[in-house]
């Protein structure tokens, strides 16, 4: 097989949950060898976190563990122990990148802070993610996924559409699952990268802090310089005042006509019905006051809901992407909304492979995600399955670090390893 993008790049990582973990794992991906470190008995956070198959725990079966780990060695191991953190500093002497993402301090009192270890190996790159990244007043506050999601500005916008159409008065949502982590991992994968190239050109290592919060701000680039303006985003203006997301014959399609012409290609896909040319249904009159501090009458409001009655109505005949596929032809802007299910049995997404499965010896053959890019060169693909609780602690600490199998079974009894 040719070789992968990061062949040749050693990363061990000490992280838990979904953005240390998924950092980890676009390397592994991509050809890095990354030697993922849990806690003996415990393991990773992901592992008691679902889905479980049959909805029974497993800790070696959780969704959410199987996908963020493809393509890693697992070793167990307690740095807080003396012998611990001796075995910690050798797999650090052996590795290129140490990504962590435990709170502020942490490392630094099990003694393995990034100004201990680079005296170990000069050439470490060691990133830490935290909520609030290591210095200011928040710096060492707690915070889950859910905190600093809404600390980066972007739940404040949700539900936009028809979710704030519906209910105006509830409170704002985060985006579901965990795409705020998944994002900083990314982020903390790019900025990784771009260290490795330049401790090739300068030969060596540096410490990246990643600040969730700042991750997911920058996020809202363009919200945030709307301000400058004097403008302030919100769910209210997240709406179209007509189409957004539309009932239809399987679900939803998301229709946006925002400029004239594109209203008036839409009323020609549905067949230019007689209602749309009524006066009150102009688009210049339904579109008054959309983002603008004037309040509307309550007759443009009452048009607008009932235009939108009318398009749902024309909607219900057909699929999402019958509707996708006219409305786009005729120059308005569209896109039918898919489910977990619709893109597992896209063709699109089918004919590019995107869609790869992975045998598990506990989990069983399962479908993955694949990577959005595609190397002409130097092919993506999963290698292996998320290991095991433990898995390859013989393979590198006995084939690797020197230490004998008896050596470990009085390690494991000790809750070192």
């Amino acid at each position: 097989m040719p070789p992968k993008a990061l062949q040749g790049l050693r990363v061990l990582e000490f992280a838990e949950f979904v953005s240390g973990p998924y950092c980890a794992k676009l390397m592994a991906d991509l050809g890095a060898e990354v030697i993922k470190i849990e806690p003996p008995d415990l393991g990773d956070e992901s592992r008691r976190r679902g889905p479980f198959p049959n909805d029974l725990p497993d800790q070696d079966a959780s969704g959410l563990f199987l996908y963020l780990n493809t393509g890693k060695l697992g070793v167990t191991l307690d740095p807080s122990k003396l012998t611990g953190r001796r075995i910690f500093e050798k797999l650090v002497a052996q590795a290129d990148i140490l990504i962590e993402n435990n709170p502020v301090g942490v490392m630094s009192k099990l003694g393995l802070g990034f100004d201990s270890l680079k005296t170990i190996n000069p050439k470490l790159i060691m990133a830490s993610i935290t909520p609030f990244g290591q210095s200011g007043p928040y710096a060492h506050w707690k915070s889950y996924y859910l905190n600093t999601f809404h600390a980066g500005g972007e739940g404040y916008t949700l539900p936009g559409g028809i979710g704030w159409q519906m209910y105006p008065e509830r409170p704002p949502l985060k985006a579901g699952g965990f795409i705020g982590e998944y994002n900083c991992g990314v982020a903390a994968a790019t900025a990784i990268v771009g260290a490795a190239f330049g401790c090739l050109m300068c030969e060596a290592g540096q410490y990246i802090e990643i600040s969730e919060q700042e991750v997911l701000a920058s996020l809202m680039r363009t919200d945030l310089g709307k301000y400058n303006d004097g403008w302030v985003e919100s769910r209210a203006t997240r709406s179209v005042p007509i189409g957004g997301f539309i009932h239809c014959k399987d679900g939803f399609v998301q229709l946006i006509p925002l400029w004239k012409h594109m209203w008036t290609a839409l009323v020609a896909a549905m067949g230019n019905p007689e209602w749309a040319g009524e006066a009150r249904f102009q688009h210049e009159r339904l579109m008054a006051g959309w983002q603008g501090v004037t309040r509307v009458s309550d007759d443009i409001l009452r048009d607008r809901e009932e235009a939108n009655e009318r398009i749902e109505q024309w909607a219900m005949q057909y699929n999402s992407e019958e509707i996708y596929t006219v409305v786009q032809r005729h120059g308005c802007i569209a896109a039918p909304v898919c489910s977990v299910a619709d893109l597992f049995s896209s063709k699109q997404l089918q004919a590019r492979e995107f869609i790869p499965e992975v045998e598990h010896p506990e989990a069983g053959c399962l479908k993955y995600l694949g990577a959005p890019y595609k190397f002409s060169e130097t092919p993506w693909r999963i290698d292996k399955p998320a290991p095991l609780l433990g898995r390859h602690n013989e393979e590198v600490y006995c084939n690797r670090l020197g230490y004998s199998r008896q050596e470990l079974v009085q390690m494991r009894r000790a809750g070192i390893i």
